[in-house]
């Protein structure tokens, strides 16, 4: 899939194509025809462009930081989607709507600073000392923006707890499992991570894989 990534903009890396392939997966039995799509945190707007592509039938990014909001809006028109594209802060700009299908690949790196960067690259991935800062907010946010038969589909690293996000979700009243795993090599952001990451017991001696999970949470 052809698209603009600006600097400073998350590129299409394993967890977005993991998530793309579970989509893909969806529209082939055509679960996604004619669902409303929110794609939350959406970057490049990867991820709700393959739910449109899959059948879906609208598309609503959010994104907080303005060069992600411009890419999401451009790629969406280069993919001819007329993506309503907003700026703000998780579901923030959507408090009074519903959506059949929400969409969510949010940063979830555990960083060493309790607060989380704003005008850096590393706001694409840091996330708090427990990787946790927009997991938690987002599956306290989710039935809000859930209709009564909606899903939502997120990825993170296992890193980030797992458990914790079905946890989460269940404590917030969303039944969640999850869909499917896989192992990618670390990139360049936990290579340099590596050591500070196995001194708080988060990866093993000499591991130089991460896990990725996509979790899938609905309406109980």
């Amino acid at each position: 899939m052809l698209l603009l990534r600006p600097p400073g903009v998350y590129r299409v890396q394993g967890d977005t194509s993991l998530l793309r392939r579970v989509l893909r997966q969806r529209g082939r039995r055509g679960e996604l025809t004619g669902r409303s799509v929110l794609d939350v945190a959406s970057g490049t707007g990867a991820l709700g462009i393959e739910a449109l592509r899959a059948g879906a039938a609208s598309l609503t990014a959010i994104d907080l930081s303005r060069r992600s909001v411009a890419a999401s809006w451009f790629n969406s028109r280069l993919h001819g989607i007329p993506a309503v594209v907003l700026r703000g802060d998780l579901f923030a700009p959507v408090a009074s709507h519903r959506f059949d299908l929400v969409l969510a690949n949010p940063p979830y790196v555990p960083s060493d600073a309790s607060s989380l960067p704003r005008y850096r690259m590393a706001r694409c991935w840091d996330a708090g000392p427990d990787g946790r800062a927009l997991l938690d907010r987002i599956c306290a946010g989710a039935p809000a923006v859930l209709n009564e038969d909606g899903v939502l589909l997120l990825v993170q690293s296992v890193l980030a707890d797992e458990q914790a996000t079905l946890d989460r979700f269940e404590a917030a009243g969303l039944a969640a499992e999850v869909l499917v795993r896989t192992r990618i090599p670390f990139g360049p952001v936990l290579r340099s991570r590596a050591g500070a990451l196995r001194g708080r017991g988060l990866i093993a001696p000499g591991q130089t894989e991460e896990e990725l999970v996509v979790i899938e949470a609905r309406h109980g």
